[in-house]
């Protein structure tokens, strides 16, 4: 039978609502009874007994904020009467123990992936251009529909036709307002490079204008993204006159990977004849380059090799309960398989760091981590915001009340493995197990990031719905709640409901949601963002972004 309510955590001192609690009903719950005060939506929470201001809420068995007002047992958690609070952390000598999830089953599974001379396993292979500057993204956009059209990798097809039919049938005067898209406007598909899963283009605003330490953290980034395991090979498009310029790039990539060996060519305008020299140059070029990074194949590679980063966006009240703790114990699969696990989001970390520094393998990772959070919090509270003003609109509408509440769930993502290691923005990921990497919480500057540090797949949980991809590591959307799966089928993944509904347990949930990125590392599925070409690509100027 399925529950109504929930408290996640015997320390908690709210409720959180599964299903609609109408005004002065009743709940019988753990041996308690408890008066709902005024309706309650799903996803939504009731304080457990009367409290005053400057009473602490816990949730997730943390503290996630304080009473503004006075309040009785039963009421709703709202805005009003609670704000942020979050327990100060600081490190210290931590025993922490971990007991991994069995996988035995999955010891000798493989995925089929691309392997690269360095020995990185690549779930896809893809051709990327890159801009040194924003000068080329008008160049990269002509590339980009001349290739995508006649290469077959366009996702325009079905609506140039279903255009085209429109103006068919204005030509003859007759009434469009019911004119529908049809399953035959979409193209047959043919893609003559089998082995080449997609040409991928980084247009950014970067490179130059700004400050220098903006292009050098771009130029990081980039060459980042040349060396991703997913990447086959590169076009770069430059200028000439730019801050980023092409050799300090190209040490970069060096300085990043020494061993770097994969076809990269580079077109600079100012030392062309013309434009239209320039883009034919650059076509002609990279289609040689198709032809050479087509005789990959895919072949056996054990799990140990998956990267997966894990991210949430669009979050709602169900994150923390479904989608994020099934993510979680699939990572915690992953790390217990020796593979490597990527937690971003600094801002959506709040509350939850001294869980994470106590978990840390050793002071210097654990150091790292308060250095990075505590800068980076200075550096939005410097400029009159901070961690505490992550959530939006849509997170509060949904029941994420505070910071510390939606970074209590967001971090459930990470599952309870170790803390192997801390990364800054576009550090590579070396070590087995789970990695902190410090990005802001948006969802595309996250993912962007994530992929700079070597994610090859990306877990995605969204409980609002969220359109947003990655151009070089396939993203996997997984829904926190049955009627978003239902109502956004055309983006979503996997459907985390069944845990609210009381049908699977987390742990099922979180061996299905394997099973399904085996599929997508061997190519067998592809994820919904990458059918649809959401590929997504903000850099971080290390500003502040929350």
């Amino acid at each position: 039978m399925k529950k109504s309510v929930l408290k996640v955590h015997p320390k908690d001192n709210v409720i959180v609502a599964l299903s609609t609690l109408e005004k002065g009903s009743t709940i019988e719950f753990e041996g308690k009874t408890y008066f709902i005060q005024e309706a309650i939506q799903p996803k939504h929470k009731f304080y457990e007994e009367d409290m005053n201001p400057g009473d602490s809420v816990y949730m997730y068995g943390v503290l996630v904020g304080k009473i503004q007002v006075p309040v009785k047992g039963g009421s709703l958690m709202t805005t009003e009467n609670l704000k942020h609070a979050a327990d100060p952390f600081k490190y210290k000598s931590s025993n922490y123990t971990w007991t991994g999830p069995d996988v035995s089953a999955y010891k000798n599974r493989t995925f089929s992936g691309y392997h690269r001379a360095d020995g990185r396993v690549g779930t896809a292979n893809y051709w990327l251009f890159i801009p040194t500057v924003f000068c080329e993204n008008r160049n990269l956009d002509v590339i980009k529909e001349a290739l995508h059209n006649e290469l077959g990798y366009a996702v325009t097809g079905k609506y140039k036709s279903y255009t085209h039919h429109l103006l068919q049938a204005y030509m003859k005067g007759e009434d469009i307002s019911s004119f529908n898209l049809l399953p035959s406007d979409a193209p047959a598909v043919n893609r003559p490079f089998k082995n080449v899963d997609g040409i991928k283009f980084l247009n950014h605003q970067g490179g130059c204008g700004g400050t220098r330490q903006d292009s050098e953290v771009l130029g990081s980034l980039l060459a980042a993204y040349a060396d991703h395991p997913n990447v086959g090979g590169i076009t770069v498009l430059s200028l000439g006159c730019q801050h980023l310029q092409t050799n300090h790039f190209l040490k970069q990539v060096k300085d990043r990977n020494p061993h770097f060996n994969k076809p990269l060519y580079i077109f600079e305008q100012q030392q062309s004849q013309s434009e239209e020299q320039l883009i034919a140059d650059a076509i002609r070029k990279t289609f040689e380059g198709l032809v050479e990074i087509n005789q990959q194949e895919r072949k056996p590679a054990g799990l140990e090799h998956l990267c997966i980063g894990v991210k949430c966006g669009g979050s709602d009240g169900f994150s923390g309960i479904s989608a994020n703790p099934a993510v979680g114990y699939c990572a915690d699969m992953v790390v217990a398989l020796g593979g490597k696990v990527l937690l971003a989001e600094f801002p959506e970390l709040c509350g939850v760091e001294q869980e994470l520094i106590d978990r840390s393998v050793s002071k210097e990772v654990a150091e790292k981590f308060i250095h990075l959070m505590t800068t980076y919090n200075n550096q939005a509270l410097s400029v009159g915001s901070g961690f505490h003003m992550n959530p939006s609109p849509g997170n509060i509408k949904d029941g994420l009340i505070t910071d510390a509440i939606k970074s209590a769930g967001a971090a459930k993502k990470g599952g309870t493995a170790p803390v192997a290691d801390c990364l800054d923005y576009t550090e590579p990921a070396t070590k087995p197990g789970l990695s902190l990497v410090c990005t802001p919480g948006n969802d595309v500057e996250a993912t962007t990031g994530k992929a700079a540090s070597g994610a090859t797949l990306i877990l995605f949980t969204t409980g609002l719905g969220t359109p947003t991809g990655n151009p070089v590591c396939p993203t996997i959307k997984v829904a926190t709640n049955t009627p978003l799966a239902t109502r956004m089928k055309d983006i979503i993944d996997i459907d985390c409901g069944p845990i609210v509904a009381g049908e699977k347990t987390i742990e099922e949930m979180g061996t299905d949601i394997l099973e399904y990125c085996i599929k997508a590392a061997s190519g067998e599925v592809i994820p919904k963002a990458v059918l649809l070409l959401q590929d997504d690509f903000i850099p971080w100027k290390r500003g502040v972004s929350l």
